[in-house]
């Protein structure tokens, strides 16, 4: 077993992380929340992967073979559309703040703060 998928998926979180703690854009910062969002699909992958292993059809196969475990296979697929949805409701409000504060500047937007 190798930790490669593992630390892939760390540096990917740990970009997309650092990009919304410096980003001076909401548009820049749905697009890093997106990044560290897509290191959920690496890690996925990474811990539903088998070395020689096959599509969990249980017809066809010998028993005893090793499969890939499906439901690790539907989180990630899952995973994908909650990201996809959840980027395009960020982005909705983004431009809702933009149509009514005319900035995307989080800094610019005193209305917001408490």
């Amino acid at each position: 077993m190798t930790v490669l998928p593992y630390l892939v998926a760390a540096y990917i979180f740990l970009v997309g992380a650092a990009g919304m703690a410096t980003s001076r854009n909401l548009v820049h910062a749905v697009g890093c929340l997106a990044v560290a969002q897509s290191s959920t699909y690496v890690l996925l992958l990474a811990v539903g992967y088998r070395r020689g292993g096959t599509a969990p059809v249980f017809s066809d196969i010998a028993p005893g073979t090793s499969v890939v475990d499906p439901v690790v296979q539907a989180l990630a697929l899952t995973d994908v559309v909650v990201g996809a949805t959840v980027t395009a409701l960020l982005l909705a409000l983004v431009v809702q703040v933009d149509k009514r504060h005319g900035t995307v500047d989080p800094d610019e937007l005193s209305e917001l703060r408490g």
